[in-house]
């Protein structure tokens, strides 16, 4: 599920269609996302005391699943740019995300291997030598 929350910005049918195409785009590459609650914010900081450029931020957070707790948040002077760089790097951290398992598995793999052989040479009968 989706969830777009809008901050000092008037809420628009077009700005939630392109978040949903490229948050579905993401959980299209990730299907445990699927299971998983994704939160969006989008929000306009702007200082009524000083001036100047307007920025525009952008937060995804996920919420339970695999990837429950991961946070990622880019402002940008365009609202645009700052959503394609989340999901840019979203793709970076989800991709790492899957990485690590996938050491920590193998390097587990190759501690049994080493205690089976270990354990296997231990119980060799002595070789006789003649």
């Amino acid at each position: 599920m989706i969830l777009i929350k809008f901050k000092n910005i008037r809420r628009s049918e077009i700005i939630q269609q392109v978040v949903n195409d490229r948050i579905e785009g993401l959980v299209e590459k990730f299907e445990d996302l699927q299971s998983s609650r994704l939160k969006v914010t989008l929000e306009m900081k702007n200082s009524p005391t000083q001036a100047g450029p307007d920025l525009f931020s952008v937060k995804l957070h996920v919420i339970r699943g695999r990837y429950d707790g991961i946070t990622i948040e880019k402002s940008e002077p365009n609202l645009y740019v700052a959503l394609a760089e989340v999901i840019d790097h979203m793709l970076e951290v989800l991709n790492r995300f899957g990485d690590k398992v996938r050491v920590k598995e193998r390097a587990k793999a190759r501690r049994i291997k080493q205690y089976l052989e270990q354990v296997d040479e231990e119980n060799q009968p002595e070789k006789i030598v003649i």
